[in-house]
């Protein structure tokens, strides 16, 4: 069997924690249900999660950018070897909420850790592994920041690091995705949840075709 790794990126309030559900169901209408594997970053792993509380709580300034990048890269090193890596290799559809993208854009573009720096974290922490498939939901800075104003969490520390910040943010990830359109499709985040799902279905359905993955 072959795995695909499939990982959702954004700014805060875009909404991916609600399309990951429902392509989980839709995976599952397909017979994929068994296959599916659903995680996060920073997370994954008890280890990973324990770096998580240290990273998304707290106050704004409480790391350094160079730092955060450092704890999220370890974190997410836990999570490739005893996570991903594992999950590809017995031919599951990995979703996951944020990869080494979102370190490349909020402790990289937007917090100015150089770039060579960045991508050596990112070897050192994944070798090889990226996504087969990044979907970028993309959507007005200021409405995603209300949405997440509104989740009943502790995890609130990046949200709170301003508007200029999260602007940095949804800019840096359309530039990214831009450089690499194979790999990422962005998707208007604006619209109602199950016409943003119609698209993210019927583009993972494709994709997973021509995978072989699904038939």
């Amino acid at each position: 069997m072959t795995g695909y790794f499939i990982s959702f990126e954004g700014g805060e309030g875009s909404g991916k924690t609600t399309q990951i559900k429902k392509l989980v169901a839709w995976l599952a209408a397909h017979g994929l249900a068994e296959r599916t594997l659903v995680t996060r970053e920073p997370g994954g792993t008890p280890s990973a999660e324990a770096v998580r509380d240290l990273l998304v709580k707290g106050a704004a300034d409480r790391w350094l950018p160079a730092t955060e990048a450092m704890l999220m890269s370890a974190s997410r090193h836990e999570h490739v070897e005893h996570v991903l890596r594992p999950a590809l290799a017995d031919g599951n559809i990995i979703l996951c909420d944020r990869y080494n993208d979102s370190t490349r854009i909020y402790q990289g573009v937007v917090g100015r850790v150089p770039h060579d720096a960045i991508e050596a974290l990112n070897r050192l922490a994944c070798g090889d592994l990226e996504p087969d498939l990044t979907i970028l939901l993309d959507m007005d800075v200021t409405t995603g920041l209300q949405r997440a104003d509104h989740r009943d969490t502790t995890e609130n520390r990046f949200e709170s690091k301003g508007m200029a910040f999260h602007q940095r943010v949804r800019s840096g990830f359309l530039d990214l995705a831009a450089g690499a359109p194979t790999r990422f499709a962005v998707i208007d985040a604006e619209r109602d949840a199950d016409t943003i799902h119609k698209d993210i279905a019927n583009l993972v359905e494709a994709r997973l075709k021509a995978a072989q993955v699904l038939t």
